[in-house]
C-alpha cells in the first residue's frame, strides 16, 4: 500500500475514533444518570444560553486585529530599521496576535460578567 495514503488514513481514523468514543461515552454516561433518576439539569451546568457565540465573535476579531496590527508595526520596522526581514514579520505577527487574545480573553470575561 502507498504510504502517502496510509498516514491521511491513519489520522483520519485517529481522528473518527477519539470523537465516536467521546459521544457514545457522554450518550452511555447520560443513559444511566436518567435510569437512575438523576435530574436532567445537571446535564445544563456551565452552559450560558446564547453567550457562546459572543465569545467566538470577541476573541477572533481581537486576533484578527492583533495579526493586522503585527503585520502593520513588522512593515514599519521593516522599512525603517535594519532589522531583517524573515525574523521581524513572524515575531511582530505573533506577539500582536498574542496580545490581541489577551486583550479578547479580558473583554470576553468583562462582557460575561455583565
Amino acid at each position: 500500500m502507498n504510504e502517502e495514503i496510509l498516514i491521511p488514513l491513519s489520522l483520519f481514523a485517529a481522528i473518527f475514533g477519539i470523537v465516536y468514543l467521546y459521544f457514545s461515552t457522554r450518550n452511555k454516561e447520560r443513559l444511566a444518570l436518567i435510569e437512575k433518576g438523576a435530574d436532567a439539569s445537571i446535564f445544563n451546568i456551565g452552559k450560558r444560553s446564547g453567550s457562546s457565540w459572543k465569545v467566538v465573535v470577541i476573541n477572533l476579531a481581537f486576533l484578527l486585529m492583533g495579526i493586522g496590527l503585527g503585520v502593520f508595526v513588522a512593515n514599519i520596522l521593516d522599512t525603517y530599521t535594519s532589522l531583517d526581514e524573515n525574523a521581524v514579520y513572524p515575531a511582530m505577527i505573533f506577539l500582536m496576535a498574542g496580545l490581541g487574545l489577551y486583550v479578547g480573553y479580558s473583554q470576553t470575561k468583562k462582557a460575561l460578567d455583565d
